[in-house]
């Protein structure tokens, strides 16, 4: 009797042991807990590398630049070859076509994309599509099966100060968890890549590695990619809400890049000048001087009109007009904010793609340069009479080998330059003429 009253006992410490245990991890099994369960799988760590070319010259630290020794050593400098090695994080949104979501500057310039998933699966990743303008772009991981595959959310439906998470790699250590509420939306960030619009701010620590990371709801959504493209940001993290990244992934699955759009007019910048003769309360905007589509006179804009914002966002010039409209997909309607003959107003506008055909046309009127390819080179085929290019002495068969800092080896980046720089009040031109380069500056 007494062993068995002993046993009794011990079973029963045992019990309460396990219940105690049991008790214990429900409590702590928190709705964040069972977010990163469930949602952990699906984010994988992007390795990449790249082979850079660097010129060094041996005698450098001895004579510096000075020409003498540089032409009696043969004036040629020695190329190094190093590899580059970056890190970042990616979310799968396809499982089944092993398709990867992550930010273009993560991937920029990659010769070797490696991916790592959380149940230490490593694949290769081949890029299917890349745009930087939306710091957006999609992998494919080769030979990848039953993998995890995030659950798409809404955007639309964030509240402010909602908690959210952040899964991302950040500094290298592998799938990391921060947490923080959603601080502010539709923020326009200006950063070194170009101004970005309709950002998620949110105070979850999101560093370098972190992006291209899963930004999560509570149950267990994804609602946006992570972003530290925003060098400047201590103690705020931003994301590209899922909805505009869903708008985005679509075309570069379908084709690779995703078609630039424009409103079907142009513009100048307001002076102090313009400001003053229509009664402006600040020198910014843009004014319309030329309208290419019926659509748009339709929907109430003028010549003479000033384009104040563009979905809320104010317009400097017309260079930040052209890149507030790179946040957009063809086909969006946006609300356009203008100050006209009546005073002030807002129109509705649908963008319209603008396709190279258009680009080309527009480059033959405003710059003067029509272009031509042969032999992986750009050339110059025809200079319009008066036009800036011929005022700056281009000439047919000159070749264009940068525009903007943008290297040119087809009539699809010629056109693609255009479509980017069309409105700046100067560009600098890379040309090239009978073996000798030379930078010229276009001014419009």
């Amino acid at each position: 009797m007494k062993r068995l009253v002993t046993f009794l006992l011990f079973f029963w410490a045992l019990l309460s042991a396990h219940l105690v245990l049991a008790s214990s991890r429900e409590i702590r099994m928190t709705p964040v807990v069972k977010t990163v369960q469930e949602s952990a799988p699906a984010v994988v760590n992007i390795h990449t590398s790249r082979i850079v070319e660097q010129e060094v010259n041996p005698f450098g630290s001895l004579w510096g630049e000075d020409q003498f020794f540089r032409h009696f050593f043969g004036g040629k400098d020695l190329t190094r070859r190093f590899e580059q090695r970056s890190l970042g994080s990616g979310v799968v949104i396809d499982a089944s076509k092993g398709l990867v979501l992550t930010n273009a500057h993560v991937i920029e310039g990659a010769s070797v994309i490696r991916a790592r998933l959380l149940d230490g699966r490593q694949f290769e990743g081949e890029l299917v599509g890349s745009d930087p303008d939306f710091d957006l772009a999609i992998l494919r991981l080769k030979g990848a099966q039953n993998l995890p595959q995030a659950i798409m959310g809404d955007s639309s439906d964030i509240m402010i100060g909602e908690t959210i998470i952040a899964i991302g790699n950040p500094f290298g250590f592998g799938n990391t968890v921060t947490t923080g509420v959603v601080s502010a939306l539709e923020r326009t960030v200006e950063a070194k890549h170009g101004t970005f619009t309709d950002f998620i701010q949110t105070d979850a620590a999101i560093n370098p590695g972190n992006s291209g990371g899963a930004l999560m709801n509570l149950a267990g959504e994804l609602i946006g990619i992570n972003t530290a493209i925003y060098a400047e940001a201590e103690g705020i993290g931003f994301a590209i809400p899922i909805n505009k990244a869903k708008r985005v992934m679509e075309e570069l699955v379908s084709s690779g890049r995703v078609q630039a759009v424009w409103l079907g007019l142009e513009g100048q910048d307001v002076d102090e000048r313009i400001a003053r003769y229509l009664g402006l309360e600040e020198i910014k905007g843009m004014i319309v001087v030329d309208i290419h589509e019926t659509a748009v006179k339709e929907s109430g804009l003028h010549n003479g009109d000033v384009i104040l914002a563009v979905n809320g966002v104010r317009v400097e010039d017309r260079s930040h007009f052209l890149r507030i409209l790179r946040n957009f997909t063809a086909g969006q309607n946006v609300h356009v904010d203008i100050f006209g003959a009546t005073g002030k107003n807002s129109v509705q506008v649908r963008l319209e793609p603008f396709t190279d055909t258009k680009a080309l046309d527009m480059a033959a009127k405003r710059w003067g340069i029509s272009v031509t390819h042969a032999q992986n080179e750009v050339v110059v085929s025809q200079v319009r009479t008066g036009s800036p290019a011929q005022q700056l002495g281009l000439k047919s068969g000159d070749v264009l080998v940068k525009v903007a800092g943008d290297v040119q080896s087809s009539v699809e980046d010629f056109a693609r330059s255009f479509k980017r720089y069309r409105m700046a009040n100067t560009v600098l031109l890379l040309v090239a003429r009978d073996g000798q380069g030379y930078y010229v500056r276009l001014r419009i």
